[in-house]
This record gives C-alpha cells, sequence and structure tokens, in this order.
C-alpha cells in the first residue's frame, strides 16, 4: 500500500487495512483471488484472509469458487457523500441537454486530495480505454477538471497540494513538471478554464470550466471530452467552450435556488 497517512495515536492501521482491501477491486479486477488481494494491497496471506472474511460475513464482498467480489453493499460506503450532494441531482438536466447538443460525453468530478473524483457522468460512445463513472478518480495533474479545480485553491492550498503531486508521464504530451503545471494554471486562473490534448490519454482532448458555489468558491468543475479525429483545440475553444460556460451558469443558478430554499446558500461538501 502505498501513500500512507502518517501514523499517529489516533491513526487505525486496520481499518486502511481494510479499505485498501476494498479498493483492490475495480473495473480490471472484479474477481480476486486470496493470493491476488494480499499481492495487490502488500498484506501476508493471513492478513488478507481475515479482512476478506470479514468482509464477506459483513456483506459487502462475495466468496464463490476460490475467488472474492465486491457486493453492492460497499455502494452504501458512498452514498452518505453522495446523497449529501445536491450537485449531481441539479446539473443532471443541464448535462443531459449540453450531451444531446454537442454529442459528446459530460462530466462533473471534485478534488480530493491530489485526485479527481467524478460525481456525475453523461457519457456518448466510449472514447477512453478505461471505464468512467461515477466515483472513478483519475490524476487531478493530467486532466482538464483537474487543473480547473487546482487553479481555484488558493495559493497557499494550492502550493500543498502541488507538494503531494507526483507528475508521472501518461502520454508523450503530459505535462513534465511542477514549474510547467504552475505555469498552466495561472493561465487557466486568468482564463476561466481548463484545456488538455492528449496528456491523460492519446487521443482524447478535454475541455473543463469550474463551478461555484454562491461565496465565489471553485467546488467542482464540469468538463467535456472528445476524440483528437472529431475536434480540434481550436474547434474545443470556438464551439463547445461557450456551452460549457452557459450549462455552468445555468448549473449555478438552480444550485442557488437550491440553497435559497434551505437558508440561502448552497454548500457542495468539500472531498
Amino acid at each position: 500500500m502505498s501513500d500512507r497517512p502518517a501514523q499517529n495515536s489516533d491513526f487505525v492501521q486496520s481499518l486502511e487495512r481494510g479499505l485498501a482491501v476494498i479498493r483492490a477491486f475495480d473495473a480490471d479486477h472484479r474477481e480476486l483471488a486470496l493470493s491476488e488481494v494480499a499481492r495487490l494491497t502488500g498484506l501476508t496471506r493471513a492478513a488478507a484472509r481475515r479482512f476478506l472474511l470479514t468482509l464477506v460475513k459483513l456483506g459487502y464482498v462475495n466468496f464463490s469458487q476460490g475467488r472474492f467480489s465486491l457486493r453492492p453493499r460497499v455502494l452504501e460506503l458512498g452514498y452518505a457523500y453522495l446523497s449529501s450532494l445536491s450537485l449531481p441531482e441539479v446539473a443532471m438536466p443541464h448535462m443531459e441537454a449540453l450531451v444531446s447538443q454537442v454529442n459528446e460525453s459530460c462530466s462533473i468530478a471534485v478534488l480530493d486530495e491530489t485526485d479527481i473524483v467524478y460525481v456525475a457522468r453523461v457519457p456518448t460512445r466510449r472514447i477512453m480505454s478505461i471505464t468512467l463513472a461515477v466515483g472513478t478518480r483519475l490524476p487531478a495533474f493530467a486532466t482538464s477538471m483537474g487543473r480547473a479545480l487546482l487553479a481555484g485553491l488558493p495559493d497557499e492550498e494550492l502550493e500543498e497540494r502541488l507538494a503531494r503531486i507526483e507528475i508521472t508521464p501518461l502520454t508523450s504530451r503530459t505535462v513534465k513538471d511542477k514549474d510547467a503545471l504552475r505555469e498552466i494554471l495561472t493561465i487557466v486562473r486568468r482564463q476561466g478554464y481548463a484545456a488538455t490534448d492528449q496528456e491523460l490519454e492519446e487521443g482524447l482532448r478535454s475541455l473543463a470550466v469550474p463551478l461555484r458555489s454562491a461565496a465565489g468558491a471553485v467546488t467542482a468543475a464540469l468538463n467535456l471530452s472528445v476524440h483528437a479525429s472529431r475536434a480540434s483545440m481550436a474547434a474545443l475553444r470556438r464551439d463547445f467552450l461557450p456551452l460549457a460556460l452557459g450549462t455552468a451558469a445555468a448549473i449555478e443558478e438552480d444550485l442557488r435556488g437550491t440553497g435559497d430554499a434551505h437558508g440561502g446558500s448552497f454548500a457542495l461538501p468539500q472531498p
């Protein structure tokens, strides 16, 4: 297991390990043997077995023919967070209208440490090698939504996040280092949107705009993703940016209305 929190007297290592076992399962690892869970988590086979059997008893994991898989009950772990967001419910009709207009996929994400996490998505066709869905995590540094969110942070908080980001090349076009990323984020702040050209994955271009609370804080980002063969970067900015900005403005207006019904302001919980 990597990126472990600093441990102190309040840190419960067994909880960390149990969550690591759950996170071992993903789109590429829907079913795992005991040895595979141990390898992916860095646990001993004995420890992995104890955690897996506990999760089986609690109803979060299924065991059949020597292999483990997640059960739908794991969705309860994220439901409390997602159900507290008015954003996905409010945004979805606007996203669907945008997708029907441009025939490209639209997503909304929030920032979680140095990653983005998808909280709403309206797909059209699959243009990435990975399957994107609510809950998907991607590195903020290489994504348009991540850059829109990072650029919205106060300077001190931005520097703290940058210090923890490890820039790794995902394609030949991926931003090379933190100095280059800082320059990009300065531009994003000034122009009010972010765009990436095949930095996350070859053939993928993306444009993102921030979503702001009534107080003006950037709390989420909305993007449109296209295959490079269907739109140049110039076309992305010329044809898609005004529509994305208009959709974001409409979502923000609806969210402010939702907030007025609950005391005059809306608050998107920070991850």
